[in-house]
């Protein structure tokens, strides 16, 4: 496989990868992309968000960094933001894509059976009745999020978490091992961090918790993410603070202090710095756009 340095990021397929919105979702067909990739689509990561795809028709076949598998639809895959993959299929495949931006995995991974920090690929029967669920469940979610400014978040990260959940009971809660050391170093540290990151534990910290090395940890987060593990602890910072500004009421001051920024004016500096507006403009405005519907 190309050396992962090399390996494009996208935002969607062909589309340069970009920040996302706190709480985004995108539904949409392979074959609508027909015209970008012909049904072969080169090995590729979302940093940002992971996706679900679902294959209900066709044939080919399927890559999750240097693994490959031939697979009959139906087949469901769950690949989570930075792991490389890719797939040939025919012309009479399709599948829908289901990509969710990191935040709004993390947030619903409480309410879901399956572990959303590593990748897993399924396949069965169309008569079976998990399968037949899932079809439902996912007709369902391309239905309302096509119904455009009437889609409901709410109703859709219901539903999707139904069926990363179903995704569990069809066997999919032990994903499989990760495909390369740096690989398995780096998802430790994403977990790492989701437990830890508003302890403010300096870089030494994750090195002793994951019994590695600066190098070896730096070099993992590099290579998976394309950053550096302080970047990674605030960029998950930022995130939560996002999260908690535009779906709380909470005074940015106590948001901060959630983070681990006990000095507001510190936490309005590094929210500026890294968001491009002050916590109160930034909540300001993304209210206004969640008003506009």
């Amino acid at each position: 496989m190309t050396l992962r340095k090399d390996v494009p990021a996208f935002f969607v397929y062909g589309e340069p990868s970009r920040t996302l919105d706190v709480g985004f979702l995108h539904v949409e067909t392979v074959m609508e992309r027909k015209s970008l990739h012909f049904g072969q689509v080169a090995p590729h990561k979302h940093p940002l968000m992971g996706q679900i795809t679902y294959w209900f028709k066709g044939e080919g076949r399927y890559r999750i960094e240097d693994r490959t598998w031939n697979f009959s639809a139906p087949a469901i895959s769950f690949v989570p933001s930075n792991v490389v993959h890719g797939f040939d299929v025919g012309e009479q495949s399709d599948a829908i894509v289901v990509s969710i931006s990191d935040d709004q995995l993390r947030a619903m991974a409480p309410q879901v059976d399956l572990a959303l920090d590593a990748p897993v690929l399924l396949s069965g029967a169309a008569d079976a009745p998990g399968w037949m669920r899932i079809d439902a469940l996912l007709a369902m979610v391309m239905e309302e999020y096509r119904g455009g400014a009437g889609a409901s978040e709410r109703v859709l990260a219901g539903l999707i978490g139904v069926v990363l959940s179903l995704m569990a009971r069809l066997g999919g809660a032990g994903g499989f091992a990760a495909a390369s050391p740096a690989v398995a170093l780096g998802l430790e540290l994403r977990r790492a961090i989701d437990r830890h990151y508003r302890e403010d534990w300096p870089v030494g910290r994750y090195v002793e918790r994951l019994a590695t090395t600066p190098h070896l940890l730096d070099k993992a987060a590099r290579t998976v993410f394309g950053q550096t593990v302080k970047d990674m602890v605030l960029e998950r910072r930022l995130l939560e603070a996002k999260r908690l500004l535009r779906f709380t009421i909470r005074p940015v001051e106590d948001i901060g202090r959630e983070i681990g920024f006990e000095d507001p004016a510190y936490f309005s500096r590094f929210f500026r710095k890294r968001a491009g507006l002050s916590p109160t403009d930034w909540r300001a405005r993304n209210a206004e756009a969640s008003g506009a519907g």
